[in-house]
This record gives C-alpha cells, sequence and structure tokens, in this order.
C-alpha cells in the first residue's frame, strides 16, 4: 500500500490555510501545519483533518525565523519521513499609507510574508530533491499583480512571491519540483466579516462575479496545483478572484 503524500500548510489554524488543510486531507495529505501561538487554532485544524483518516500534526514555528523553520524541517523530517506538498500560507497585515509608514512595520510583513517563505522553500526543497518530486504552492495575492493603496509592505511582499515561485521553477522543475503561485482576490474571512455589510457590497458590485470568495475556493485551486494533474504546470500564478484581476 503506497504512503500518503505529506503537505505542509504553513498558517493552517484559520481562514485559508484550514480550508487548504481540510482540502488537501480530503484528498488524501498527510497534513503538517504551523502556528506562532495560537495552539488551539491549530489543534482544532489538526481534529478536523484526521476525520479523513489521515495523520495530521501542527508545530510551533515563526516562519520569520530561521531557527524556528530548520526544528520545523527536523521534527517533520523525524515523524514523516519527507514532503511532497509545500502550501506558503502564512502571512500578515500591517497597512499604512506610504509616507506613513514605519522601516519596521514595512519590514515585519516582508519577513513574515516573503522571508518566510523563502527560508521554507529552501528547506522543503532539500527533501523534495531527494525524493526528486515536489509541489510548491506560494499563496499570493491580487495585490501583488496590481498593488494597493495603503499597503506597501504587503504587496511588495506578495509581488515578491511571485518573483520567487517564478525562479524556484527555473532552478528546480528538472529535479520533478513544480512550483506556482494562487493569488486569492476578495476572499470571505475573519477579516472581511469585520466589514459592513455597505462595503460588502461594494466590493461585490466591482468582482465581475458578483460576490466575494470563500476560502474553499483557494483551497480547491491548490489541491489542483499539488495535484498530478498539474505536473506539466510550472512558474504560473493563478489568480483566484472572480475576474477582479482580469
Amino acid at each position: 500500500m503506497m504512503e500518503n503524500r505529506v503537505a505542509l500548510v504553513t498558517g493552517g489554524s484559520r481562514g485559508i490555510g484550514k480550508s487548504i488543510c481540510l482540502e488537501l486531507a480530503k484528498a488524501g495529505y498527510d497534513i503538517v501545519t504551523c502556528y506562532t501561538s495560537k495552539s488551539a487554532e491549530a489543534e482544532e485544524t489538526v481534529a478536523a483533518c484526521k476525520t479523513f483518516g489521515v495523520n495530521a500534526v501542527a508545530y510551533q514555528a515563526n516562519v520569520a525565523n530561521e531557527a524556528d523553520v530548520t526544528e520545523l524541517f527536523a521534527q517533520l523530517k523525524a515523524q514523516f519521513g519527507r514532503i511532497d506538498v509545500l502550501v506558503n500560507n502564512a502571512g500578515i497585515t500591517k497597512d499604512d499609507l506610504l509616507l506613513r509608514m514605519s522601516e519596521e512595520v514595512f519590514m515585519q510583513v516582508i519577513d513574515v510574508n516573503l522571508k518566510g517563505a523563502f527560508l521554507c522553500c529552501k528547506a522543503a526543497s532539500k527533501m523534495m530533491l531527494k525524493n526528486k518530486y515536489g509541489r510548491i504552492i506560494n499563496i499570493s495575492s491580487v495585490v501583488g499583480l496590481g498593488g494597493n493603496a495603503g499597503q506597501a509592505n504587503y504587496a511588495a511582499s506578495k509581488a515578491g512571491l511571485i518573483g520567487l515561485t517564478k525562479t524556484i521553477a527555473k532552478e528546480l522543475g528538472g529535479k520533478g519540483i513544480t512550483a506556482n503561485a494562487v493569488a486569492p482576490g476578495f476572499i470571505q474571512t475573519d477579516m472581511t466579516d469585520q466589514l459592513s455589510e455597505e462595503a460588502q457590497n461594494f466590493w461585490e458590485e466591482r468582482i465581475p462575479r458578483k460576490r466575494l470568495g470563500k476560502p474553499e475556493d483557494v483551497a480547491a485551486a491548490v489541491r489542483f496545483l499539488a495535484s498530478e494533474e498539474a505536473d506539466y504546470i510550472s512558474g504560473q500564478v493563478l489568480a483566484v478572484d472572480g475576474g477582479m484581476s482580469c
């Protein structure tokens, strides 16, 4: 009997990350996720994944810290022995206008969203190369494609992820490893739930699909890019935005 493939989803405690964990678990992947402080939410994700009959575990790690990432992959290797899919989903926002944004705030977002993905890609690719197989999927954003006022740090980090993705695709494509990015648009999460009904209606009218996205929409795209059917797709950016960026 073939062993389950192993997927690491960073920031899988809630929202899009949790949906990705559940979607991959449903498809038969063993799930590893990591959290910074809210272990209870991470354990809820783990428990939900296990209902699909797969192994699942959550480790504490700050992806912006190289020592934490090294330990994360050491634990993953000790327990599972391999990694087949890496989904870099962990991310933060600290919005402000460019002229008011401090260097500290700019770098905090870059460190988690971009440096964290770099560290995880580097660690994962070393393990993937031994098996001559891997799927690296970076969660970018439509903001990384078109920018957004008040989000210079976030947009820069998400645009950087696209450049990182395309570079990895070129460097590792001959070794059985694909790299792609998913660029979500306006997705309904805890953050968007705080918007007024008027604000949500405003955005819905400007999205050709006429609705906000769901975390499950993003998770379905990730599941496809992780699958065997996507073996010849690499270096691409798949916008999951209801046509918002077209």
